[in-house]
């Protein structure tokens, strides 16, 4: 266990700059999968495009590294929120889909996850029941990568994360699931919770590279791992929604490693600007 406020946690610029290409092939994925979500289509062949367009950047799926897991993605869907196994069923509509993705290159991770509801014009509440989810997931992860730019103390942004989150309605905050440092591995110390916490956490400060990813679901946080050891559901049988960037504290400010423009648009709201890793 690497301890908090150690320079063991902390990369080089160098090792910051390495962690571009992986980001953006974790984003090319989630953007070739969005596309792709539709009815009908399986979270099986979701997987394999996610796969094909990170090899075809010149990367390798790290979840396929993990042991015991030889998918792409992780694919949720309604009541799983997160490590949901690819598989045959098609997607239907109405369904929420959650999607993590990551990719290595060069030994460097990118690790990133979003949420798509798919349109049922037979049930519309349904709907924007479940988009309202999505959205406050959303809006919690900016808000949460946002208040990562002006932080002295990492575990200050779950704070802001929590707040955000329930400024939008009275959704779960899963626990047993936090964000994460990344770099070498996919996934590293520190913890990133989305929720506020007593201890104030490792400084921010360059050099520091994290996975922030909010999981709420409509109703109870609390979850069981169903038989295949991976997906996780909700007990309740709530929806959940999962989003997730790879993030990186420079010298010059923050970047977000797993969105093509750093981070720019998700931002813009709150009056930050992302810059470049020099």
């Amino acid at each position: 266990m690497v301890a908090f406020g150690k320079r063991g946690i902390y990369k080089t610029p160098e090792q910051l700059r390495l962690m571009v290409r992986p980001g953006l092939a974790t984003a090319a994925s989630l953007d070739a999968v969005r596309a792709a979500i539709a009815p009908g289509v399986t979270t099986a062949e979701l997987d394999r495009i996610a796969e094909e367009t990170i090899r075809d950047l010149g990367g390798q799926p790290n979840f396929a590294l993990v042991p015991g897991y030889r998918h792409t993605i992780c694919a949720s869907v309604n009541d799983a929120v997160v490590h949901g196994i690819p598989d045959d069923r098609p997607l239907e509509p109405g369904d929420i889909v959650s999607i993590d993705s990551g990719a290595e290159i060069d030994g460097w991770n990118g690790d990133s996850a979003i949420t798509v509801v798919i349109p049922d014009p037979d049930r519309p509440e349904l709907v924007a029941e479940r988009q309202r989810l999505a959205d406050a997931g959303e809006h919690a992860l900016w808000a949460g990568i946002a208040a990562l730019a002006g932080a002295r103390h990492l575990n200050e942004i779950g704070v802001v994360i929590e707040d955000a989150i329930l400024s939008r309605g009275e959704f779960g905050i899963l626990e047993d699931y936090i964000g994460h440092g990344i770099g070498r591995s996919m996934h590293e110390d520190p913890p990133v919770f989305n929720y506020a916490v007593k201890h104030n956490g490792p400084a921010v400060k360059p050099g520091l590279a994290v996975a922030i990813e909010p999981m709420i679901t409509l109703g109870s946080n609390e979850t069981r791992v169903l038989d295949d050891d991976w997906t996780v559901v909700t007990t309740d049988g709530s929806a959940g929604a999962h989003w997730e960037h790879s993030v990186a504290v420079h010298a010059g400010g923050i970047w977000v490693l797993t969105a093509e423009d750093g981070g720019a648009a998700g931002l813009a709201p709150f009056g930050v600007t992302p810059t470049p890793l020099a």
